[in-house]
């Protein structure tokens, strides 16, 4: 018989300005997309239940996610990453592929939070796979990177909704068994 457990866990989007955090947030909670670039001015905080199956466990979680958006600023992210990344059980780190930046600037995010937070689950999410003619790196690029915080990585489109879904839900996966490890 399946077991059932409730935990509430906080998850941070990184990435620098421009590469969709936003409307990933949007697509995955309200299943919306707008083509106006929205500036993220601060932090924007979202909510989402999310129920996840730990088929090994024989165990159904049910986690209520709070999805924290950060301004892509660096000089914003040095002012307040303490406040920001506190308290975090997941990040979600987004690198748009059309710009080569994005992903190499991941790790100054990865870096930064696992220097308030220490190790938690990671998500690589490159995000505008509807634009992959324009790509300025390929996939080898992203699982190198992947590789080097022993993370997963999922190409994402918050544009048609492709894989939005399954990259909150397999970090929810990653961040539930990460939490109940500790317990």
């Amino acid at each position: 018989m399946t077991t059932q457990r409730t935990l509430k866990s906080k998850i941070c989007l990184v990435g620098e300005k421009a590469v969709g955090k936003t409307s990933l947030i949007r697509r995955y909670v309200l299943n919306m997309f707008d083509e106006q670039y929205l500036t993220t001015i601060g932090t924007r905080v979202s909510k989402k239940e999310v129920r996840v199956l730990l088929p090994e466990q024989d165990l159904l979680v049910e986690i209520d996610m709070t999805i924290w958006d950060i301004m892509g600023e660096k000089g914003f992210r040095e002012l307040l990453k303490d406040a920001y990344f506190y308290g975090a059980n997941g990040i979600l780190a987004v690198a748009d592929v059309t710009r080569r930046r994005t992903l190499d600037d991941l790790d100054d995010w990865i870096d930064g939070i696992e220097h308030v937070v220490g190790k938690v689950p990671i998500l690589l999410a490159v995000n505008k796979a509807d634009l992959r003619e324009g790509a300025q790196f390929v996939e080898r690029d992203v699982a190198q990177i992947a590789k080097a915080y022993g993370s997963e990585y999922i190409m994402t489109s918050a544009k048609t909704g492709e894989r939005v879904e399954d990259a909150f839900l397999r970090l929810g996966s990653l961040v539930a068994e990460h939490q109940l490890q500790l317990v």
